[in-house]
């Protein structure tokens, strides 16, 4: 399933899709449900995990969206 919307994290906005399981997979982020996400700060891609990461979350507010999310879905 496929989730989206977005997180102020104090000024910033951040962006997110998600696509997560029902269950828990090998697949997902720290053995979680969440097998993609993305994370956007005004026109930046600021994290991005596909089965594995390709970017990172490195800002504070992207970590801060990131840690929500994560939290959330697992």
């Amino acid at each position: 399933m496929w989730s989206e919307g977005y997180i102020s994290v104090k000024d910033t906005i951040c962006l997110y899709w998600v696509k997560h399981f029902e269950e828990p997979s090998e697949y997902g982020i720290e053995g979680g449900r969440i097998s993609k996400l993305t994370i956007k700060v005004g026109d930046q891609v600021t994290a991005n995990y596909d089965r594995g990461w390709d970017i990172e979350p490195e800002d504070e507010a992207t970590k801060s969206a990131y840690k929500t999310l994560v939290a959330w879905m697992n």
